[in-house]
C-alpha cells in the first residue's frame, strides 16, 4: 500500500502527491499554491470533471444539479457542509447540468439533484434527490 495519495488541485486541476502522514494538515497546491482542500464543493466543468474523477486517489462525490432547480438550491448549502465535514476523505463537488447536459446524459442522470460516488473513475453508488447535511454525510459514511 503507498503512503502517498494522488489529489487534485480544486483551483489549477494539477494533480498533487500528497503523503497520508499530511492529509488533515493545511496542504497547498505544489503548482498554484492554493490549499488542496478548502471546505467547500469544486465547481466542475467538463477537463476537470475528468481530472477529478480519474485522477483523485480519494472518493469523488458530484452533484449533478441546475440553477433552476428548487431543491438543488435548497440542497447546495447543505452539500457545502458536508464537504466540510468530509474533506480530506472525500473531494465533494458540483456539476452544473443545464451548463453541461452532455454530461448528465453520459451518466444516465434523470432527475436532480443526483449525487454520484466515484471511486477510480468508477461510479460506486447514486442517491436522487435533496438531502440535508447530515443525511449526506451518513450516506457517504454509512
Amino acid at each position: 500500500m503507498s503512503n502517498s495519495l494522488k489529489i487534485v488541485c480544486p483551483h489549477c486541476v494539477t494533480v498533487n502527491r500528497l503523503p497520508l502522514a499530511r492529509i488533515e494538515e493545511r496542504s497547498l497546491c505544489g503548482n498554484c499554491k492554493h490549499p488542496l482542500f478548502t471546505g467547500k464543493p469544486v465547481e466542475l466543468n467538463p477537463s476537470a470533471f475528468g481530472a477529478h474523477l480519474l485522477r483523485n486517489d480519494i472518493p469523488v462525490v458530484v452533484d449533478f444539479w441546475a440553477p433552476w432547480c428548487a431543491p438543488c438550491r435548497t440542497m447546495a448549502p447543505a452539500f457545502e457542509q458536508a464537504a466540510h465535514r468530509l474533506e480530506p476523505g472525500f473531494r465533494l463537488s458540483r456539476l452544473n447540468t443545464e451548463q453541461y447536459p452532455k454530461l448528465g446524459d453520459q451518466y444516465n442522470v434523470r432527475s436532480i439533484p443526483t449525487l454520484i460516488e466515484f471511486v477510480g473513475g468508477h461510479e460506486t453508488r447514486r442517491q436522487s434527490g435533496a438531502m440535508d447535511a447530515g443525511s449526506i454525510v451518513r450516506w457517504l459514511q454509512g
